[in-house]
């Protein structure tokens, strides 16, 4: 029997799957990993972190297993953040993370300065805060010492496969998200490297997601007890990664992931870009391409507001006293803004706020606020697809939030449409163990093996009433961030 690891790289923690060939998950590991905030909308990691937990991880996930039957290894990872290496591959400083929004001078730069129609031309994107471009003029403005010593950037999962395989490479799923990359010929621009000061051999070398990249390297295959001829596929951002897992590839699919970021991915097999740029236009693990608008904040708002401010970890608890009838009537409205936004604003100084607050506003009303608020603005971005003449009949939503039977209905109303969840829900582990499969023959393709592998689950239906209701709530929504926009650089 042939064994597949996927891998999770969160922002929080990295989730190990076991997988057989026929996509049954037989054992999953995790291990968390500190956050550092050095200032306030800053947000950092050490890479070294994420090494010491997958290599303490995999011997526990093969314990009671033959090792000498795992064939490949594909991780999804954290997208954007910034990996540097010196000349010894050690490395240089922290990862600067996607939620990272110190770079508003150099987006303003990129998008005003070089432009944005030109930044479209070149990635098929424009600059937002969390991409890896604006990262890096950011380091050689701010830390030329350490600019000078780059001989290396990476991608978070990146940097794993590294340590298994001694290859520095990067998937152009994720290398989409860098502001680098020609998304629409898959390949470095050389024109975006030369406005951040970098050259081609300082990048990692492109492959399709299913791809191997290479194998164990002899000492790390002793020290996890693999073996030395275990492949390394290039892997995917966790975005696409968590569509593959999620059966979301080829003409037409979406699926919403309501993870500690939130994000609309809609596939497609053909290469397009958003006019106005609030969608990013990426490649996709699948061999195409896929529009995707994401929220910076989605269940992190519910695990701020329940842990940090409420001071319960008890998420089903906070929700049990919603009922039928408060949805769609709350008074209270939340902006999701807690680190800016992305998609579709791309507002570094938004911020969080509840509005509508009153005397008899009550802990449950907060709750249901946040609930919604992640929700309308999910449906941000599917406004922008459907003014580009998409048609969305039904989504897929995966991720910890979707967990909840509440949320779901909430976002059935508010998008009026069917969500289905799958049977095999664990994101971009499971797809990344896909993509080993792929990579290992046992598929003949990404699709081939999400026709085989991911089955519905279940299906949350709108309820017409309800999404009536929303429809009315959505509109007094739109108006709270432009009453707002001018006055949060002033409070920054």
């Amino acid at each position: 029997m042939r064994l597949y690891v996927g891998i999770d790289l969160g922002t929080s923690a990295v989730k190990l799957l076991l997988v057989d060939g026929q996509g049954t998950i037989l054992n999953e590991v995790s291990r968390e990993y500190p956050l550092i905030f050095p200032h306030p909308g800053w947000s950092e990691q050490r890479p070294e972190d994420w090494w010491t937990a997958v290599r303490e991880a995999l011997p526990e996930l093969l314990h009671g297993f033959d090792a000498s039957e795992v064939a490949g290894i594909g991780a999804g990872g954290q997208m954007h953040g910034l990996v540097i290496l010196d000349s010894q591959d050690r490395v240089i400083r922290p990862a600067i993370l996607w939620n990272d929004g110190r770079t508003a001078d150099e987006v303003a730069y990129l998008n005003e300065e070089i432009g944005r129609k030109k930044l479209s031309e070149l990635t098929a994107n424009i600059a937002f805060a969390g991409f890896t471009a604006p990262k890096i003029l950011w380091i050689r403005k701010h830390e030329p010492e350490n600019f000078a010593r780059i001989a290396k950037i990476m991608l978070p999962k990146d940097y794993i496969n590294y340590c298994l395989t001694g290859v520095h490479s990067c998937d152009f799923s994720d290398a989409s998200g860098m502001l680098l990359l020609d998304v629409e010929h898959k390949c470095w621009s050389e024109e975006m490297l030369e406005i951040c000061g970098v050259t081609k051999e300082q990048m990692p070398g492109l492959y399709e997601s299913w791809q191997v990249t290479g194998t164990l390297k002899p000492g790390i295959a002793a020290e996890l007890g693999l073996p030395e001829t275990v492949k390394v596929v290039a892997g995917a951002g966790d975005n696409a990664a968590a569509a593959v897992g999620t059966g979301i590839v080829g003409e037409g699919g979406c699926n919403i992931s309501l993870g500690t970021s939130g994000t609309v991915f809609i596939s497609s097999e053909r290469f397009g870009v958003d006019p106005n740029n609030a969608l990013h236009a990426f490649a996709h693990a699948d061999g195409g391409w896929h529009l995707m608008g994401c929220m910076l904040s989605a269940a992190s708002c519910n695990k701020w507001l329940c842990e940090d401010i409420l001071g319960t970890s008890d998420y089903a608890g906070e929700q049990a006293g919603i009922r039928d009838e408060d949805l769609g009537r709350n008074h209270v409205f939340f902006l999701p803004y807690l680190m800016g936004e992305r998609s579709p604003i791309n507002d570094v100084d938004a911020r969080g706020t509840f509005t509508g607050i009153t005397m008899d506003t009550s802990r449950k009303d907060l709750v249901l606020a946040v609930l919604e608020g992640v929700a309308f603005a999910i449906r941000d971005s599917f406004e922008v697809a459907r003014s580009l003449g998409l048609d969305i009949p039904r989504s897929r939503i995966c991720g910890g939030g979707s967990k909840s039977p509440l949320w779901r209905k909430i976002f059935a109303g508010v998008l009026g449409i069917p969500l289905d969840t799958v049977k095999t829900e664990q994101g971009p582990g499971y797809g990344g163990a896909m993509l080993a499969m792929v990579g290992c023959g046992r598929f003949a393709s990404v699709k081939e093996a999400a026709e085989a592998l991911v089955e519905v689950g279940g299906t949350t239906k709108p309820d017409p009433a309800l999404t009536a209701r929303y429809e009315e709530q959505y509109r007094k929504f739109r108006l709270i961030y432009p009453a707002l926009k001018n006055i949060f650089p002033k409070i920054r």
